[in-house]
């Protein structure tokens, strides 16, 4: 059960490992783009590429879903960037339903894990599979991997890491049910847990009173989707990379410097955000320097 890129991985690591997928849960074929052709998920694409029936539910209680279902008698579930599923679902299989989440959990439960880590500023990450219970992302932990998160990396990049690392675990913790070898460790009870949940466009602001730190943060955070953005001329402008330039700025926070051909820089709280990579609305994305090129400020 899956539906984005970060399922397929999954997916295809397991059709390559010989587990036998009787079939594909994925979200329904969507409108999309100018003419609102219906677009397929990508794990949709490959499971029809590979032979795999496909279910498309609107609603995961519907009956007719749920005696489909039934009907390909799966010994388990697997779960990977999908719905929250009801209990009539996850409970189905003889061995349960298992999800692979995209943090070291009970750190970042939610729907937004590689985005908070890095906007949070921590320095790894890393992918858990689990058992379902009913309260979200809160499962016992079956294996966990970790790995590193680099100054610079934006949650594209922690993204595309994660979901190879995610593939290989999956396999590997399937590989441990089905030879009955496996120790759940209950999640840990901290006091201090870090949430993340679903991100919407109003987070995506750059508050530039805030340190250039967090500012930088919250822009590879949300690079390349939903993107950090900031207003200029009245106009929205997203910024996708950006580096720090530490010193004084003597300017409102807010304001920008610029030399009209190579630098767009803002003041943040206590230091420079130079903008590298952005995209200003109603234009394609583009390099500062171009951007400077064609635009008066």
């Amino acid at each position: 059960m899956g539906t984005p890129d970060f399922a397929v991985a999954s997916l295809d690591a397991l059709v390559r490992a010989n587990f036998d997928v009787v079939a594909v849960v994925t979200a329904p074929d969507k409108p999309a783009g100018r003419g609102q052709k219906l677009n397929e998920s990508a794990v949709k694409k490959y499971a029809v590429e590979k032979g795999i029936p496909v279910l498309q539910p609107e609603k995961l209680k519907n009956p007719e879903f749920i005696e489909e279902l039934r009907s390909y008698q799966a010994d388990l579930q697997v779960v990977v960037a999908f719905r929250m599923l009801p209990e009539i679902v996850w409970n189905m299989p003889a061995k349960g339903t298992i999800n692979l989440h995209g943090s070291l959990l009970p750190q970042y439960r939610g729907a937004a894990p590689i985005n908070h880590a890095i906007i949070n500023g921590e320095k790894e990450s890393g992918v858990t599979t689990f058992f379902l219970k009913q309260e979200i992302d809160t499962g016992d932990i079956i294996l966990s991997d970790s790995v590193p998160i680099a100054d610079d990396e934006t949650a594209g990049e922690l993204h595309d890491k994660l979901m190879v690392v995610g593939a290989n675990l999956l396999v590997k913790t399937l590989r441990a049910i089905e030879a009955n070898n496996i120790t759940e460790q209950p999640q840990p009870q901290n006091a201090d847990l870090k949430h993340a949940p679903k991100i919407f466009k109003e987070d995506c602001k750059i508050d530039w009173n805030s340190p250039a730190q967090t500012i930088h943060n919250l822009i590879r955070g949300l690079s390349p989707y939903p993107t950090a953005f900031t207003v200029l001329n009245e106009k929205n402008l997203k910024v996708f990379k950006a580096e720090i330039e530490d010193k004084e700025p003597g300017i409102v926070a807010g304001g920008f410097l610029t030399d009209g051909k190579t630098y767009l820089k803002f003041a943040a709280k206590d230091g420079f955000i130079k903008l590298l990579d952005i995209q200003y609305e109603g234009k394609k994305r583009m390099l500062i320097e171009d951007f400077l090129r064609g635009m008066r400020l």
